[in-house]
């Protein structure tokens, strides 16, 4: 499991990395960042299965985080005040601990997301995929079969379908939701903007930092490049190796 510390106290941080190095071992802390703005960048850019959150840092409130980029991971808020527990728990919040903490409070707020993630793991068998997409062109509405998507990209506020023939259809979706309906032995979500078909791979090519460039067909627009972030690179290998 990969984890973020946002924590704008050195001290806290270390110690907070510590005690999940005795409680939690299997948890590898990715990043320690200390402000809203190098959160919001990071974020956007990687993505990771837990949250670990100050509230109060230098240049606002982490809530401001979330408001400005999609978070799909649990957050674990460990704040001095106690007065934004019901906020917390509106911007995904798992637990709420005030500092300053004890080991066992980091322990039993690890078992919930270990809860949380068995829960979200029945769920999604549970759910159905997505066999189909409605979209609109002008006055008129087409349906979309899934096999037909070559890729999905995020380009601003808008979410982008990409059909193997070279059409493209705006989604009234998010990444996050979508990522969900899409059976995960035919789409994987490279990183924050594409998610692509196993079908649309024409080729990859090894990129700086052992990251991996996919030739995608078609191709994405502006000569934008289709790069599997940092992160994803295990994952990826396994979902191609299978």
């Amino acid at each position: 499991m990969t984890a973020v510390i946002i924590e704008d106290e050195p001290l806290a941080a270390l110690e907070l990395e510590n005690v999940l190095k005795r409680v939690a071992p299997d948890i590898t802390v990715v990043a320690r960042l200390d402000a809203v703005r190098e959160s919001v960048a990071w974020l956007k850019e990687h993505s990771v299965d837990l949250i670990f959150s100050d509230i109060h840092l230098g240049d606002g409130r982490s809530f401001d985080i979330f408001t400005q980029v999609e978070v799909a991971a649990p957050v674990i808020f460990i704040t001095a005040y106690d007065e934004y527990a019901l906020q917390a728990f509106k911007n995904r919040g798992i637990d709420y601990i005030l500092k300053p903490f004890e080991e066992e409070e980091i322990r039993k707020a690890l078992e919930k997301v270990r809860q949380w993630f068995l829960q979200e793991a029945v769920e999604e068998k549970k759910r159905p995929y997505q066999e189909r997409f409605l979209v609109q062109i002008g006055p008129k509405i087409k349906s979309v079969p899934v096999a037909d998507v070559a890729w999905f990209m995020a380009d601003g506020k808008y979410l982008m379908l990409y059909t193997r023939d070279g059409g493209s259809y705006i989604l009234d979706q998010t990444m996050a939701a979508l990522e969900e309906r899409l059976p995960p032995q035919d789409f994987f979500r490279i990183n924050r903007k594409f998610i692509v078909s196993f079908s649309a791979i024409q080729e990859m090519i090894r990129y700086s930092n052992n990251r991996i460039k996919i030739v995608l067909m078609p191709p994405p627009p502006d000569h934008m490049e289709a790069i599997v972030s940092a992160d994803r690179i295990r994952e990826f290998r396994e979902w191609l190796n299978r």
